[in-house]
């Protein structure tokens, strides 16, 4: 079965769970609402590219801490699109859930889907139970703090900010999440070690995306832009200027493939992670 598939499949029975018979209904649809139709699925396909580079040899729980991946990435952005923080009307270029199910539903749908990434694993563990803490761990701390998404998000409140720690951190920790616990539930004798490609990775993905909020349209990339300019956010556009980010993005993209460690498939995962970073530049930029 390829990454795909198992992805998907892995990410359908974990939202069937919030559809058991005398379940709230509409949260259920909200959640689905969140995860399908799928968007790029970058964090858990990195995720299983890891564990097949370390050898993958007990699949069940590598696909489920790669799609616990995506489920909390898909909670990160029903809680960004509401009005406390981008009051975004569209995701994916649909309605973003609060504006299709509501706030109230929003922040439960989000709050239930991070719980359910953890229900995921948590299934899982049987196959490889003296595995589970280092996933978990890793998981944790790619969305908690002291250096998760969550406190990512928070560096938006705070009067000042260092712009390589909020993107770390926003960005780059489930990045980083990815990776660690794709190698440690491939049994990788250092999961840390794959802490580095997580970090660069995910920072040069936030990087990206600042250039795409700055130049393209809502219609291309299927959610509203210039919203880092109009909410003042921290954003490498507005430190380095667009050819400084171009220039930031490409030495984040070079230290990612820099940092992928000694593993049997260090070859081929070096192929992968280089084809994935060279489609970050947005399409306007690289015919310019």
């Amino acid at each position: 079965m390829d990454a795909a598939t198992r992805i998907e499949s892995t990410l359908a029975d974990a939202v069937l769970l919030a559809e058991a018979s005398g379940a709230p209904p509409r949260l259920a649809a909200a959640m689905r609402h969140a995860v399908f139709p799928k968007g790029a699925r970058i964090r858990p396909r990195l995720s299983i590219a890891v564990a097949m580079a370390c050898g993958d040899d007990r699949p069940r729980l590598s696909s489920a801490a790669a799609a616990s991946i995506e489920l909390l990435h898909c909670a990160s952005l029903v809680h960004d699109d509401m009005p406390c923080f981008d009051d975004a009307d569209t995701r994916r270029g649909r309605a973003s859930v609060h504006r299709a199910f509501g706030e109230p539903l929003a922040v439960l749908a989000g709050d239930a889907l991070i719980v359910l990434a953890f229900q995921t694993v948590a299934r899982a563990a049987p196959c490889a139970p003296e595995r589970l803490g280092p996933v978990i761990g890793a998981i944790g701390d790619g969305v908690g703090v002291p250096f998760g998404i969550v406190a990512g998000q928070a560096w938006e409140c705070e009067p000042e900010v260092n712009l390589s720690d909020y993107q770390r951190q926003k960005t780059g920790a489930l990045f980083a999440a990815a990776t660690v616990a794709g190698a440690a539930a491939a049994g990788a004798p250092d999961p840390e070690a794959w802490r580095m490609l997580g970090d660069r990775l995910g920072e040069a993905y936030q990087v990206a995306d600042d250039l795409r909020d700055a130049v393209e349209d809502e219609a291309t990339i299927g959610k509203p832009v210039g919203r880092d300019k109009a909410l003042g956010r921290p954003s490498a556009v507005a430190e380095f200027g667009l050819d400084g980010a171009v220039r930031r993005l490409a030495t984040l993209a070079e230290a990612a493939v820099a940092a992928i460690p000694a593993c049997p498939g260090q070859g081929r995962l070096r192929a992968l992670i280089l084809e994935e970073t060279r489609r970050l530049l947005p399409a306007k930029l690289a015919t310019a």
